[in-house]
């Protein structure tokens, strides 16, 4: 019963903030501070389904423009993602996303980017533009590497698109770790415990060598599972989903910085 309670609330608040959010939208039609407020407003819906989230920066000098990674879990990325991005970043996404009644046309109105996956040139010609969006309109690009929701299979391998767009517009690399909310959240249940999310410390690829780039790409995906796992465990006792990850050396670099 609480679960079609929470269903015809959150679906009821939505359908009467539309029309108010689209108005505020269209005063400035996709300007990049949008992703963020409307981001965190959508986010609040969180407290709706009994989840706290928690966020994490392990810097406060983060950088002006950057590219922001994050793992890629389920629908519950918007009520918990967005509380940690900050103004002036806006997403890269599919292009199929605007077609989705209401997220959709809010999607394209708040300044976000579009691609053609199933077309590589197109989806090429994108990454250049975002390029050139990061250096002259002082902006942030944040995107998700793994391509597609995981859905509990762990941090799915890594797609080249958003490390080669920070080489490409000479940026950093900001990480964020979210820990895992596959079967976490329960509608019929009040309490659905709390959310880490984690934003790591800017990342330099400028130094990278082409030869050397996918090896690099693994190394980033390897300390961000990892990572992913710690806050799992830390905030839900347990990371069924990350399991294999329990008696697997931590990668050097965390190593090192938990010994420091």
């Amino acid at each position: 019963m609480l679960a079609v309670v929470r269903i015809i609330f959150i679906v009821s608040l939505i359908l009467l903030g539309f029309p108010l959010v689209m108005l505020y939208c269209l005063t400035r039609p996709r300007h990049p501070d949008l992703v963020h407020q409307i981001g965190v407003l959508i986010a609040k819906l969180g407290k709706f389904v009994g989840i706290k989230v928690e966020v994490r920066y392990k810097t406060k000098n983060l950088p002006d423009k950057g590219v922001w990674i994050a793992n890629h879990q389920n629908t519950y990325d918007m009520v918990t993602l967005p509380f940690a991005l900050k103004s002036g970043v806006v997403s890269i996404g599919k292009k199929s996303l605007k077609w989705i009644p209401l997220f959709g046309q809010v999607y394209w109105l708040t300044g976000n980017i579009l691609i053609d996956r199933q077309r590589r040139a197109k989806a090429v010609g994108t990454l250049n533009q975002a390029a050139e969006a990061i250096e002259k309109r002082n902006i942030s690009v944040w995107m998700f590497p793994e391509g597609t929701r995981s859905y509990g299979r762990g941090l799915l391998p890594f797609k080249t698109g958003a490390f080669h767009l920070a080489m490409q517009a000479k940026v950093p690399i900001l990480p964020i770790a979210c820990s895992s909310t596959h079967g976490q959240i329960k509608l019929n249940r009040w309490n659905n415990g709390k959310v880490i999310v984690e934003v790591g410390e800017p990342m330099d690829v400028s130094t990278w060598a082409k030869a050397e780039m996918r090896e690099q790409i693994v190394r980033v995906h390897d300390e961000l599972e990892q990572r992913i796992y710690q806050l799992t465990m830390e905030a839900r006792g347990e990371a069924a989903d990350y399991a294999k990850l329990a008696e697997k050396p931590q990668p050097a670099s965390m190593a090192k910085e938990q010994e420091a």
